[in-house]
């Protein structure tokens, strides 16, 4: 009984599902049975001046920003959407920030121990000599 219910502990998971995306976020769905990797972050624009970093329902603001950035200001914008916060994905995150030398976390969480937070010192202690 015992094993059984670590097993479960260990698997279990909790999906957040925005319904504010029901009605504005509109995308291609595959027909077929599908798979999302957990853990892996998203490159869904590639840019080179500045890392734009995401999840949930800012990552569609940030594709909007991005888009007018280039066309106002002429600035190139990765943007990535993490897909999930534990785990996250700082391989991905960390090779961008380094290539582009800034990086902005956008989130709907709380200001002080967020996860925005984290995700910012993470940055500061990996890439701090890639900032400009």
């Amino acid at each position: 009984k015992q094993w059984y219910q670590r097993r479960v502990a260990i698997t279990a998971g909790i999906f957040f599902e925005p319904k504010i995306l029901y009605r504005i976020a509109a995308e291609e769905v595959p027909v077929t049975d599908y798979t999302i990797p957990l853990s892996q972050a998203e490159v869904l624009r590639e840019g080179s001046d500045v890392t734009m970093i995401g999840w949930g329902t800012v990552v569609h603001v940030l594709l909007e920003v991005a888009q007018m950035a280039h066309d106002e200001l002429g600035v190139s914008c990765e943007v990535i959407d993490l897909q999930t916060i534990m785990p996250y994905d700082s391989e991905t995150i960390e090779k961008s920030v380094k290539k582009t030398g800034k990086a902005m976390v956008v989130h709907e969480a709380p200001l002080t121990q967020g996860f925005g937070a984290e995700l910012a010192a993470r940055l500061q202690e990996e890439c701090f000599l890639h900032l400009e």
